[in-house]
């Protein structure tokens, strides 16, 4: 016949193992924390960087559209 299989007991877990967890939790909460501060600065200078760059696209394209308009007038104006 077969036996009933008895569960082992085994003490909760003790105050120094969930002062463990809280501490590892406490330490994980103090640098997701700090990423974050980390990331919101990268982004005000990526920002920054990407809107200079837009200006200096905006201002090569107006340059190449001036330069293009005074060969077409010049071309036009002089007779060969």
């Amino acid at each position: 016949m077969t036996n009933v299989r008895r569960r082992v007991l085994r003490p909760q877990g003790s105050d120094a193992e969930s002062r463990r967890c809280q501490r590892r939790l406490q330490k994980k909460q103090d640098q997701l924390s700090k990423e974050r501060e980390s990331l919101k600065r990268w982004m005000s200078r990526l920002k920054r960087a990407f809107h200079a760059m837009e200006k200096l696209q905006a201002k090569i394209a107006r340059l190449e559209r001036q330069i293009e308009q005074l060969e077409a007038e010049q071309s036009v104006t002089v007779p060969e």
